[in-house]
């Protein structure tokens, strides 16, 4: 029975390590995030997605891009390490630095933090890709989530 006991412990023990661990990790990411400031709005960005998470994550939506008097439709997909639970996101935000449409495609890391219940929820959600354009983005969630976590998205234009 106490070898039982030990193990929910133990179980318990890792969990709460890791979570101290992604929480360590999520801090750094969003203090680089905040440190690398953006230069100039050259943008704004709309979309909505579907997240899943227990301890891996996954998300996959659609939204539009803004960019000199234009829109233009997009997928956006990932998968990543941090959270728990099941939530619709809804973004908002402004693109920084973006120089030419194709610069916008591609992987983006992102750094979020936030939190639903029912439809109650909301948080802020930084992305970058390695062509310099910066997303800055306020989320509003609908579901049963505590996101927290790293990851990569892929953002496609839409045909």
């Amino acid at each position: 029975m106490q070898t039982g006991i030990q193990e929910s412990i133990w179980r318990a023990a890792v969990w709460f390590g890791g979570m101290v661990c992604a929480a360590s990790l999520l801090a750094m990411a969003g203090t680089c995030a905040q440190a690398a400031q953006p230069h100039r709005v050259t943008g704004k960005i709309y979309f909505q997605q579907v997240q899943i998470a227990y301890i891996g994550s996954g998300a996959a939506g659609r939204g539009r891009l803004t960019f000199r008097g234009r829109t233009y439709p997009f997928t956006i997909a990932g998968l990543g390490v941090g959270g728990i639970g099941l939530s619709k996101l809804t973004a908002t935000g402004n693109v920084y630095d973006l120089n030419s449409l194709p610069d916008f495609e591609g992987v983006y890391g992102q750094a979020r933090l936030g939190w639903a219940v029912a439809n109650k929820g909301g948080g802020n959600l930084w992305l970058a890709n390695d062509k310099g354009v910066t997303l800055k983005l306020k989320t509003r969630r609908q579901g049963l989530m505590l996101a927290g976590g790293a990851d990569g998205v892929k953002i496609s234009f839409s045909h």
